[in-house]
């Protein structure tokens, strides 16, 4: 059974505190009252209180001031204004400076319990919208995006930079490069954080359907329509939306999308009038668009009125210094998932993921490491555990110059050995047969910092 629910009320009629009290009481909440704003606000620093209740004409004070002042201290708590003075100038002033509901004595004892439980269920609701919120931001906020590589590196900044813009961004690369996770981002960081964020695969719906899951349609307008539907542009009013494999999108809503974009207003399917809209726009496409362009299969005008903030995220196989983070990222989150004390990788196991080409790219490392900790009997994932994969695990390479091939085997075996030993600098020359300073010699060589391998707290 849940705890009651704290319920502070404040009045200077003693006799009206107690009626109060008990009624509620009887209601199954808990209790506590104050006859003014001192002995109010003392219990409000000592006490949460999930909801309060309070006079508007107080001795020494009025309830409105109060209130504000309680807020102060808990900004989430709802308050419920009573008075014996019931007009519309003041149940205005008090809902416009932040009061729930407002009630006049004498007050009807089932209004009272029903106004406390519509007001406790709003409050549960902003509380889960903010833990979902929050949620968010922690998978998609930029400091969450891991990464050692240079081009990364350098994308995150070019985003960052761009994210407090309203421009359009296009985002191009292989599937599974994190299109939508760096979309996320974008909007996380943005000044419509707090506005929706709406996203579609243009791929996966059929052009009749598309066409309506964009725009939205009135009743009516085709078979079927029995009721008027908001199209995703309608409902991403005032945030960001985004486009997932535009390029698969058919050219006949290319035409009505170059509308929208160019003059921000549309007309759903079937309406007279039209709809206008403050979006973000961001579209993403693993295809040569230029190339489709030549194919016809993608307009002209419309790519270069996407094409104004353009960001190429890199495959797996340009950014492999990620892949022990990455990795190792991977084996915490489905560790806890499955409630398993999975350790880390061999030296083996990382070798392998490390001369691995990644046509998935990091979906695919992702869902690797996801079957390697639910396979794994042991408290680390050794090599075998990657055989289920062993036709895809050695890809047919152009050969290399022997140095080349040398040298990246070479880097790519420091970096898992550091990445194994956390950056212990000692335990990883000691692992490798080197001594420090023929070990430092080689991280000097390819450009490798301990710090960076070092487990952060």
């Amino acid at each position: 059974m849940s705890p009651a629910k704290n319920i502070l009320v404040v009045d200077d009629d003693n006799n009206l505190l107690e009626l109060i009290k008990m009624r509620l009481e009887s209601a199954s909440y808990a209790v506590d009252t104050a006859l003014d704003e001192d002995d109010a606000l003392e219990k409000a620093k000592n006490q949460i209180f999930h909801i309060s209740i309070v006079d508007l004409q107080l001795e020494r004070t009025n309830g409105i001031d109060l209130m504000e002042k309680l807020h102060l201290i808990n900004p989430d708590m709802p308050v419920i204004i009573l008075t014996a003075h019931g007009s519309i100038e003041s149940a205005v002033t008090a809902i416009q400076k932040g009061a729930y509901s407002y009630l006049t004595k004498p007050f009807d004892a089932p209004e009272l319990l029903l106004q406390i439980e519509k007001a406790l269920e709003k409050q549960n609701l902003s509380s889960e919208i903010k833990r979902l919120k929050g949620l968010l931001h922690e998978h998609y906020d930029f400091s969450n995006i891991v990464t050692r590589s240079e081009k990364m590196r350098r994308i995150l900044d070019q985003v960052i930079r761009t994210a407090k813009t309203d421009s359009t961004i296009y985002i191009d690369g292989e599937s599974g490069t994190g299109k939508e996770l760096i979309a996320k981002a974008i909007h996380l960081s943005s000044n419509r954080k707090d506005k929706p964020f709406v996203d579609i695969n243009c791929a996966a719906l059929p052009e009749s359907l598309l066409e309506s899951e964009l725009f939205g349609h009135k009743r009516g307008s085709f078979t079927g329509a029995v009721t008027s539907t908001e199209g995703l542009f309608t409902q991403a009013h005032g945030g960001t939306i985004f486009l997932d494999e535009i390029g698969d999108m058919p050219l006949s809503i290319q035409a009505k999308l170059l509308r929208v974009l160019q003059e921000r207003r549309f007309y759903p399917i079937g309406a007279k009038s039209p709809i206008d809209v403050d979006v973000r726009v961001i579209v993403a496409t693993n295809k040569d668009l230029e190339h489709e362009i030549k194919e016809g299969l993608f307009r002209e005008d419309l790519y270069y009125r996407i094409h104004v903030i353009p960001i190429h995220l890199p495959s797996l196989r340009e950014r492999k210094e990620d892949i022990p983070l990455l990795a190792d990222m991977f084996r915490k989150l489905f560790s806890e998932e499955m409630d398993k004390e999975i350790k880390g990788l061999t030296p083996r196991a990382m070798q392998r993921l490390l001369l691995y080409d990644w046509p998935g790219n990091v979906r695919q490392l992702k869902n690797m490491i996801e079957y390697a900790v639910a396979m794994s009997r042991q408290d680390i994932i050794t090599e075998d555990l990657f055989s289920e994969f062993d036709q895809e695990i050695i890809p047919e390479q152009p050969l290399t110059s022997l140095k080349d091939a040398k040298d990246s085997f070479e880097k790519n075996y420091l970096i898992s050995i550091l990445e194994s030993t956390q950056g212990n600098v000692s335990k990883a020359a000691k692992l490798a047969g080197k001594y420090r300073a023929d070990f430092y010699t080689l991280l000097k060589k390819y450009r490798l910092d301990p710090q960076d391998f070092k487990k952060k707290s």
